[in-house]
């Protein structure tokens, strides 16, 4: 499991780069680079990372179930993701 603080400052940059969304766009679209310069750095979408929805772990992230390989594997396990089953081969 991740540190609580580590996942918290994820979420606070998402508010972030959803806030400043349209201003960034604005000034991007004007070439006022000093202004966006300006603005907070965790306002830009390249600040964000991937972190697991059920540890907030952020390695091993598989994007299409949005959580970590740990995580799908117990829950795959499990039988509490659809559409996905154990195989062997």
């Amino acid at each position: 499991m991740a540190k609580k603080a580590m996942v918290e400052r994820q979420k606070k940059r998402e508010r972030l780069v959803e806030q400043y969304a349209e201003k960034r766009r604005e000034l991007k679209e004007k070439g006022d680079y000093a202004a966006l310069a300006k603005l907070p750095r965790n306002s830009s979408p390249t600040r964000l990372n991937n972190r697991c929805k059920v540890t907030g772990r952020p390695r091993g992230y598989l994007r299409k179930f949005e959580m970590s390989r740990i995580a799908l594997r117990e829950l795959a396990h499990r039988g509490q993701v659809p559409g996905v089953k154990k195989s062997s081969w």
